[in-house]
């Protein structure tokens, strides 16, 4: 999750892998690779290129009936509200209405119905098709509803002073820019930074939403955005991102690499944890070099929710820069595998969420779930391929590039 603040989650990809290395922030993300991507400049531009279903790498192999679950979720807000290259809500009438009659489970039949409805355009950056993916989690994490023994760190609820302001509604020329802050006098200030939070700026103010035992644990959940906490008491609370103070993001896994507290080469969320382990005495000061900080919210039902507003699925959800690419698009995904290079991740998705680590055309954070399994792939994945965006036969996008034609 670096970020120019995203509101809807937090720093993400541990996406947004942590990108606690570039300069990215998710919901729920991964530190930087050994290279970090650029930040897309004033001329990055998703440029779109008809392809076929043959086209898609491992398109006959993935169990894509897994996928339509995702897929009925997004088409719940897309038969309502659509934006960008995705067309208009009656161009989903007939594509979600199919898939939502099929058997569930019929792989035939799906990967039928999808051939039949949806069209896949390869989704490049002014003609490059080849981005960095993440990965993000569901935090595991130990708390108490009150302050005891070691139950010390807070999880703020977000403050009602606090002014989250989306710069794309004043300006078209900012948007996806946003900036937050506490009115004073008139004027927009900036919020407290995480050095002063951390410090008791919020104390006595009754934002405590619950009290975790560990504060590198917590400083993780602001970067995944959404955790899960087991409490002393009994039960579980999911807590969710619910703002951000407004404060940039800074990759931590950067600084420690440049000031020689971590090889650069070997730089990840599992690395930076167990340096911060091993160095308390430092831990908290190097913690406090990222300023940006998260506020969150108790979460019932189904979750984590993504920013399109719809509950994740671990694998089958994706995060993306929702500047380029909408929210509820089915999207076919070709990456290196996280856990063996020589192998290929090809799987359908749905771009249901996003993160300030998340910036690009082409440029995903994908969702792996709940546990330790899902850190494990999280925390490893910089994974470099791109993806195909699956839009209904009767939109054709405007922003359209040379390429194969469309299938028949």
């Amino acid at each position: 999750m670096p970020c120019r603040p995203v509101f809807a989650r937090a720093a993400r990809g541990v996406a947004g892998a942590l990108l606690l290395l570039t300069t990215a922030c998710s919901l729920f993300t991964s530190e930087e690779p050994p290279a970090a991507p650029p930040v897309p400049g004033p001329g990055a531009k998703l440029v779109l290129q008809p392809a076929a279903f043959t086209d898609l790498p491992g398109w006959q192999a993935d169990k894509v009936a897994e996928a339509v679950p995702a897929i009925l979720r997004s088409c719940e807000k897309m038969l309502r509200q659509t934006s960008g290259v995705a067309g208009k809500p009656q161009d989903w009438n007939a594509p979600c209405s199919a898939l939502k009659n099929l058997p569930p489970g019929n792989e035939a039949m799906t990967r039928a119905a999808l051939e039949r409805w949806f069209q896949p355009w390869r989704a490049t950056d002014n003609g490059n098709p080849e981005g960095l993916f993440t990965g993000y989690y569901e935090a595991d994490l130990r708390g108490s509803r009150t302050r005891h023994g070691r139950y010390t760190v807070p999880l703020y609820r977000r403050p009602a002073d606090l002014v989250m302001v989306d710069l794309g509604e004043f300006r078209d020329s900012l948007k996806g820019q946003r900036i937050a802050g506490r009115v004073t006098d008139g004027k927009l200030k900036p919020y407290e930074d995480r050095r002063r939070i951390d410090a008791g700026a919020l104390t006595g103010k009754g934002l405590e939403l619950v009290w975790l035992d560990d504060a590198v644990d917590a400083f993780f959940l602001h970067i995944q955005g959404s955790g899960r906490v087991v409490l002393e008491e009994g039960g579980e609370m999911r807590v969710a991102y619910d703002g951000q103070n407004g404060w940039p993001y800074v990759a931590i896994g950067r600084q420690m690499a440049a000031d020689g507290k971590l090889d650069r080469d070997a730089v990840t969320m599992q690395s930076i944890r167990a340096w911060l382990a091993a160095n308390p005495a430092q831990a908290q000061a190097t913690m406090e070099g990222n300023p940006s900080y998260v506020f969150f919210k108790a979460l019932e039902g189904d979750g984590p929710l993504g920013a399109q507003g719809v509950a994740l699925i671990p694998g089958r959800s994706l995060a993306v820069d929702h500047t380029y690419v909408p929210y509820g698009l089915p999207v076919w995904l070709d990456v290196t595998d996280p856990e063996d290079g020589d192998k290929r991740l090809s799987r359908l998705m749905v771009a249901q969420d996003t993160g300030g680590a998340i910036q690009g055309p082409v440029r995903g954070d994908v969702f792996w779930g709940h546990g330790r399994e899902a850190e494990s792939r999280a925390g490893v994945m910089k994974s470099r391929g791109g993806y195909w965006l699956l839009l209904p036969r009767t939109v054709t996008p405007a922003n359209i590039g040379a390429g194969p034609g469309p299938s028949s």
